[in-house]
């Protein structure tokens, strides 16, 4: 099973800016719709953004404006650019992949869903 890695975490002051990546550890003949979630310390798991297969993209309503999301179809790599970052922007951000085709069970099993995050701290 491929694993879904993400980097770009760390550390930043409010007002400052990261950005993540998220790449499957294999190339796969599938596609895959990918979103970014993120989960503060005593919060649930909330969404932040996504991007289907075709470009388009949604955003929460507590990141529109200052979070792109965006891919790389030939890095096969998924990128989420924050600008300016809030305290409670703080989280640990993981990486989501949903095969296009909802029932296709062959690319389900051949990527996992959820990344193994990477973590964002936003001090005031």
């Amino acid at each position: 099973q491929a694993q879904l890695i993400e980097s770009g975490g760390g550390s930043v002051q409010a007002g400052g800016s990261l950005s993540l990546s998220c790449a499957a550890s294999e190339y796969l003949y599938c596609r895959y719709d990918m979103s970014w979630y993120r989960q503060a310390p005593g919060k649930e798991r909330e969404f932040v953004s996504a991007i289907d297969s075709d470009g388009r993209t949604r955003y929460a309503d507590s990141v529109n404006g200052r979070f792109t999301i965006s891919q790389d179809n030939g890095k096969n790599t998924v990128y989420l650019q924050m600008n300016s970052l809030k305290p409670e922007d703080t989280a640990m951000y993981y990486c989501k992949a949903d095969p296009v085709v909802a029932g296709d069970r062959w690319c389900r099993n051949a990527l996992n869903t959820w990344g193994q995050g990477t973590l964002v701290t936003v001090s005031s």
